[in-house]
């Protein structure tokens, strides 16, 4: 006689009063480093005769509670976020047809700053209309966080996703990942998305990796940022990695090791507003430049004495510290003659501001190398 089948309704509405969910937290790994970056919050059930996540979220779905087990999964993630480690993020998942849901508004409203926090659009549900979702989308990014897409590579839907969101961080579709040492056009479809990413300036993370093979192929690949089983598996916050992997990745030796935009950082004065960054440059008239930042210490632009006193503000372009310098000077040659040559804006995993690169030191140590 077969085991009796789960009783849904009864099962969902005690989830949804916060009986039996958890949350476990996986780490995201820098592989310049080996150092831990950020987390992705995971659902957990326990107590319950069914645990898989994806069966509860399908299972509210079709009882019409996904939206209040959404809502208690992101509610029972946050508790820990004023505990994470400095200069880490925490990723969060959500459904994109969700998120307009005023309980789930809610959520973000009674976070308040949402820094270091990225939102990331799950496939629970098809995006029906990109348009309807910016108005949320823009709040999120108004107060702090970041957008993430799932599944790159998986498909139209996920290209789709790619050139309507311009999300700031891009997640490879674990098939891609799966044998990617072992599958030429699996590493070349790699390879594409990271010019991709470095293009708009996102962030490529390959998560479900589960060998030292796969990894390590990531890594000479140069994709920056990489989750998975081989370096850590989901656990309560806020756990490290192995110890061995994380100095596999930080004591590499990379052949020809590519330069990028952190072998050139200075670190400049910055402001909270054209004002204060005006009076930054007649307490010392020395000062070359500085950087305007927004609440969230995210860089805008970079000002020079002669624009601030005037409030001319052009945005900035902002490089991640890993991106090789390279592409970085690629990406400054495409901006209108006017700009062309202003600093790059250096950022860190989480967005938020490192220091300035200047072209001109770039172009001149890259020419001494013969590149």
């Amino acid at each position: 006689m077969g085991s009796a089948r789960p009783d849904w309704a009864e099962m969902l509405a005690a989830a949804c009063r916060g009986e039996g969910i958890s949350t476990l937290y996986q780490p995201i790994v820098d592989t310049a480093r080996g150092s831990v970056v950020g987390y992705e919050a995971l659902t957990r059930f326990s107590g319950y005769s069914e645990r898989n996540p994806e069966t509860w979220f399908r299972a509210a779905r079709t009882h019409g509670m996904a939206e209040d087990l959404e809502v208690m999964a992101l509610r029972t993630a946050l508790r820990a976020r004023p505990t994470m480690p400095t200069n880490c993020f925490l990723t969060v998942n959500v459904s994109p047809d969700l998120l307009p849901r005023e309980s789930e508004r809610s959520v973000w409203r009674d976070e308040g700053d949402l820094g270091g926090l990225i939102v990331e659009l799950t496939e629970q549900a098809p995006i029906e209309s990109y348009l309807a979702l910016e108005p949320d989308l823009d709040l999120l990014r108004s107060a702090g966080a970041l957008i993430a897409v799932d599944d790159a590579g998986a498909g139209y839907a996920g290209l789709r996703h790619l050139l309507s969101l311009r999300p700031s961080l891009i997640k490879l579709d674990r098939a891609i990942v799966q044998d990617v040492d072992r599958d030429e056009a699996k590493r070349a479809l790699v390879e594409m998305l990271g010019t991709f990413a470095g293009r708009v300036d996102a962030w490529l993370l390959a998560e479900g990796v589960e060998r030292l093979e796969e990894l390590d192929t990531l890594v000479a690949l140069g994709i920056p940022l990489v989750q998975g089983y081989c370096l850590a598996r989901p656990a309560p916050a806020w756990v490290g990695i192995d110890e061995d992997v994380a100095i596999r990745l930080a004591t590499r030796v990379v052949p020809g090791k590519t330069r990028v935009i952190r072998d050139f950082l200075e670190i400049v004065p910055t402001a909270t507003s054209v004002s204060d960054a005006s009076a930054a440059f007649v307490s010392d008239p020395k000062l070359r430049a500085v950087v305007l930042l927004d609440e969230h210490s995210r860089p805008l632009a970079v000002l020079e004495a002669d624009a601030s006193h005037l409030g001319v503000v052009s945005p900035g372009l902002r490089v991640n510290l890993e991106t090789p310098v390279t592409d970085a000077l690629g990406r400054a040659m495409t901006r209108d003659p006017g700009v062309r040559f202003e600093p790059l804006l250096a950022t860190d995993n989480a967005g938020r501001f490192t220091g300035i690169v200047r072209l001109e030191r770039l172009i001149t140590v890259l020419a001494a190398e013969g590149r």
